[in-house]
């Protein structure tokens, strides 16, 4: 029977074989990608070299390796320091000083000392 794998491009531009299957009779229809005969060695996740065949990708330095080495670095960096000062808490804001104006009375409410109510 032969083997046939969807081919799909990866965002860095490389076509990497996404799914492998045997069949017999025609080749399936490609929902994504495009589907052709491979050789029996091909595995999922290799990619299309310059000669036409299959490889795996070379390890190269990615972005997850880059931010994992970037986060050793730092807590090595943090384990370096002897004692380092607490950091200080978030400040409270200050209040918004209101203006004091004279508190106005009503006129039916009499004062206290037209009532005499002061003395006692």
């Amino acid at each position: 029977m032969p083997r046939y794998a969807t081919i799909i491009t990866g965002d860095d531009g490389l076509e990497v074989v996404s799914a492998i299957g045997e069949f017999d009779g025609a080749a399936p229809q490609a929902r994504l990608g495009r589907v052709e005969a491979v050789a029996p060695g091909v595995l999922i996740g290799m990619v299309r070299d310059a000669s036409g065949g299959f490889c795996f990708p070379r390890a190269g330095i990615d972005s997850r390796a880059v931010g994992l080495a970037m986060a050793k670095l730092k807590a090595q960096a943090g384990a370096a320091k002897p004692a380092a000062r607490p950091k200080r808490g978030k400040r409270a804001g200050k209040k918004t000083v209101r203006s004091k104006k004279a508190v106005r009375r009503s006129r039916s409410e009499p004062s206290k000392a037209a009532t005499g109510d002061a003395l006692g």
